[in-house]
């Protein structure tokens, strides 16, 4: 493993994480400043959430989640099988059990089954498929209850607006990468 993709804080702080060939995970500075702004009035440190990582990648950011909220369950999908079998190696070598679910699944034929249980979800799809993530906004809003918190990670120079049903509760660049952190008000 050569990858400098480590937990930034929690349980699991400083372990380093397996990172497939073809990942762009979210680096590590980025992250940090990113949880950060959750735990700064967003979220509460003592509750249990319901989490989707969405285009989970390598799974970094639903096990960052895991390792801040040890009581939160994770939900990682992807279509890719090397993630697949990233994320199931990064869970293993933490021993992340019952409380991390991981399924190889398009995550606009996931929504239907998914959206409705989950608290945060982070979207973080290919910087060059921005119109992936947009889609995946307008099917959750749809879908997920009123209160839901989604994490949208875009490419700064690509940049879409939320659509009228999410409110924009921080909207900040780090490098290439936009954080959206939207809650949905209305369907």
């Amino acid at each position: 493993m050569n990858s400098k993709l480590q937990i930034i804080s929690g349980r699991f702080h400083g372990r380093k994480l397996n990172l497939s060939a073809d990942a762009r995970p979210t680096q590590n500075r980025a992250r940090e400043a990113l949880f950060n702004m959750l735990a700064s009035g967003i979220l509460e440190p003592a509750e249990k959430y319901n989490v989707w990582d969405v285009f989970a990648g390598s799974g970094a950011l639903g096990i960052e989640f895991l390792s801040r909220y040890p009581n939160s369950e994770v939900l990682f999908t992807d279509i890719s099988e090397i993630s697949i079998k990233t994320i199931r190696k990064n869970l293993s070598e933490l021993k992340i059990g019952t409380e991390a679910k991981v399924e190889k699944i398009d995550a606009l034929s996931a929504v239907s089954k998914s959206a409705d249980k989950i608290d945060v979800a982070f979207v973080d799809a290919p910087y060059s498929l921005t119109e992936l993530g947009q889609k995946f906004l307008e099917l959750f809003s749809k879908k997920a209850k009123i209160g839901a918190i989604v994490i949208w990670e875009q490419e700064n120079s690509s940049f879409v607006e939320p659509g009228d049903e999410w409110v924009v509760l921080r909207n900040k660049i780090y490098g290439r990468a936009r954080f959206l952190i939207l809650q949905l008000a209305t369907k």
